[in-house]
């Protein structure tokens, strides 16, 4: 399964907030065999999310977008997804009946707006805040707010599944420029992927769909490298 994420916010764009929603979804995602493939920040405009959603989601398996959500002026994130579809916003009443329900807001008293998602759209509801998220095709909208994103991601996480994959860690006392010739072979005689991370030691992570394959290269890697420690991630 192949994923794109959008995270909308103009405060990510301008470093004033630490984008740890990509981060935690990438390893959720990755968790469950997933490959992202892309993570793409945009800005709070209708125009540039509707593009870039139309994009990915004729180009990816299934698209999350989080952030830009709830009824204030600045969130528009739900008007450009639905743009991406050539949909219109309407009022979903089972978004309301669930806030009334299980969230306990009174229906007058919640700004005009909050329960608007794109028509047809499925809707997910909140257990952390106010602002629901929807489904709409194979685009999954999320809120900002961490701990909103989290608990509605998990709500919907068994629709991200792919084969599992295989890693383990080997950290060598080498410089990376030193290790190519090798970390060039055991690709091409295994069914591995290999990256190296200098930083002190380099570690190299050699992973694969096929445990097997990981095992074989991991141990020609160790036969032929200055080993400092080995770590199974």
């Amino acid at each position: 399964m192949h994923v794109a994420i959008v995270t909308v916010g103009d405060e990510l764009l301008a470093g004033r907030t630490t984008n740890t929603n990509a981060t935690w979804l990438c390893g959720r995602l990755d968790e469950r065999g997933v490959d992202v493939e892309r993570v793409t920040t945009v800005p709070d405009d209708v125009g540039t999310i509707a593009r870039v959603v139309n994009e990915y989601h004729a180009e990816y398996d299934a698209v999350i977008v989080t952030g830009g959500l709830g009824p204030t002026h600045d969130d528009v994130t739900m008007q450009g997804v639905a743009a991406a579809f050539g949909r219109s916003l309407e009022f979903n009443e089972d978004a309301m009946a669930w806030l009334e329900a299980e969230g306990g807001y009174i229906r007058d008293d919640l700004t005009e707006g909050t329960a608007e998602i794109p028509r047809g759209a499925r809707p997910l509801h909140n257990d952390e805040g106010v602002a629901p998220g929807c489904v709409i095709g194979s685009v999954y909208v999320l809120p900002g707010v961490p701990a909103e994103m989290k608990v509605m991601f998990n709500r919907v996480s068994d629709a991200f599944n792919g084969a599992p994959r295989y890693r383990e860690i080997v950290v060598v006392d080498e410089p990376e420029s030193a290790l190519l010739d090798r970390l060039e072979t055991v690709q091409e005689r295994f069914d591995v992927t290999v990256g190296s991370y200098p930083g002190g030691s380099v570690r190299i992570v050699v992973q694969s769909r096929e445990k097997g394959a990981v095992e074989e290269a991991t141990q020609w890697l160790r036969e032929r490298v200055d080993v400092v420690d080995d770590l199974e991630g």
